[in-house]
């Protein structure tokens, strides 16, 4: 067999390393020619009217049929599993969301980051890895994300270049094109898992020790006004949701979110969503406006997905008057960084509150604070629950209920390999918290030993 002039000029060549990437990259280019000369016989050769008149299955039917047939007529040196692949991908692409369509349907991917065409970032368990699928170009991505923010109602376009929604499974979607993306269109897409965690497979994942789990429940039993604290993806979304599960299914429940993901379980549930301006900049509904609104809608609880602004302000004096028993999550690094969050939220309101007066506010109506961190191991721990008890020298005090502390790295074993963990303790601090005597009395006590001081079990 003749040697090729790369085989010639470079003796050794074949078989190393470098070869073999460049094997990979013939390869991955032959089969990307023949996806697109196939697509665009496809298309030609379908009446695409004819086939958005036809059902989800009928059309991918119809697609993957005459893909065969073209394959049958082309013959291009593909395998037959490459065969395979390149009609789910055209497939996926003329119908759904393109290589988005297998990561969506893959329950291990928490996380979907695509940044630009070429690279796509998937979280499994934790950690990012990258995606060896790709979109063809630019112009290929930026149709995959107009499907998926209109089916939501939204709009994305150069008057209007960021967009924040959700599919209908409530995983959360944010998207940025040009001008504000500099490399191509910017996909997130945050899943969250059809299995609805409760506080007891929280508790089995790690994120807390099992005998905490009564006291977390009773305190949403006891109509505790509950703030869920921490980090970005550290799961106050989950953790919310868990916590609501204990919310008798009696009571009347309104959630305010800008974006709908909370998925409670309850039979009596408000849904309420806020809306952006439209093109003309009118017709904004704010969180502010949903919060004061359900005031008038008779509610037993009240949950607002996140507090970022002046809603908070209004959120307080519900808790303050009557509307006890309220959630919410918040962005900050800590429980004393939460209410630190809380008063800059006041003054940056607008409403020329008092510091003294947002201080008694916050104090009076805000009983817990549960502080969650998502670790370097993947997992999202509780590493603080901590009781607000008054002010003293003007400022909040908090007294702090258990915490994770950490003492090193261990092994943990997943999948095939092995990856390093957080290793550490849940410990009670030895505090018996003032609000026992409010669970007490409605008859939610629990077992005092968990708030011996100690290791947490």
């Amino acid at each position: 067999m003749a040697l090729t002039i790369n085989e010639r000029l470079l003796p050794g060549f074949k078989g190393s390393e470098g070869y073999k990437d460049l094997q990979s990259d013939l390869q991955i280019e032959t089969r990307n020619h023949w996806e697109r000369q196939i697509h665009r016989q496809i298309i030609a050769r379908l009446d695409l009217q004819i086939l958005a008149t036809l059902s989800q299955e009928q059309a991918r039917g119809e697609v993957m049929r005459e893909g065969r047939h073209q394959l049958e007529t082309l013959n291009p040196p593909l395998s037959e599993s490459e065969r395979e692949e390149v009609l789910i991908s055209i497939r996926d692409d003329m119908l759904g969301l393109g290589p988005l369509e297998t990561l969506l349907a893959d329950p291990t991917v928490s996380d979907i980051l695509v940044n630009g065409p070429a690279h796509i970032y998937v979280e499994r368990r934790g950690h990012l890895e990258p995606e060896a699928s790709r979109f063809r170009d630019e112009i290929d991505l930026q149709q995959t994300i107009d499907r998926l923010v209109s089916r939501a109602g939204r709009r994305l376009d150069e008057s209007s270049p960021m967009v924040d929604t959700r599919l209908a499974d409530g995983s959360r979607v944010n998207a940025v094109i040009s001008p504000l993306a500099l490399d191509g269109p910017i996909l997130s897409i945050r899943r969250f898992p059809e299995e609805h965690l409760t506080l007891s497979a929280l508790a089995r994942l790690g994120a807390f020790p099992k005998s905490l789990q009564q006291l977390l429940q009773n305190m949403v039993r006891s109509r505790l006004n509950i703030l869920i604290s921490g980090g970005t993806g550290c799961g106050k979304t989950t953790m919310l949701n868990a916590l609501s599960a204990a919310i008798e299914h009696s009571e009347r429940i309104i959630t305010v979110e800008d974006a709908a993901e909370l998925q409670l379980q309850q039979p009596h549930v408000v849904r309420l969503e806020s809306r952006p301006p439209n093109i003309e900049g009118e017709g904004e509904v704010t969180l502010r406006d949903l919060v004061r609104n359900s005031l008038r809608m008779r509610p037993d609880r009240i949950v607002v997905g996140e507090v970022r602004g002046a809603e908070f302000i209004d959120m307080l004096t519900a808790m303050n008057t009557g509307h006890d028993g309220s959630m919410t999550t918040l962005h900050a690094n800590s429980p004393r960084d939460a209410v630190r969050r809380l008063k800059s939220m006041a003054a940056m309101s607008g409403m020329g509150l008092d510091g003294d007066v947002v201080v008694e506010l916050i104090a009076s109506a805000v009983d817990a604070i549960i502080q969650l961190e998502r670790m370097e191991d993947g997992v999202r721990r509780v590493v603080s629950v901590q009781e607000l008890v008054g002010i003293t020298h003007g400022d909040i005090v908090l007294r702090e209920i258990s915490r994770f502390e950490r003492s090193g790295a261990g092994v943990d074993h997943v999948g095939k390999g092995e990856r390093k963990g957080v290793a550490g303790d849940f410990i009670s601090t030895g505090y018996r918290p003032l609000f026992m005597d409010k669970l007490e009395a409605r008859g939610l006590g629990c077992d005092d030993k968990i708030f011996a001081e100690g290791v947490l079990s």
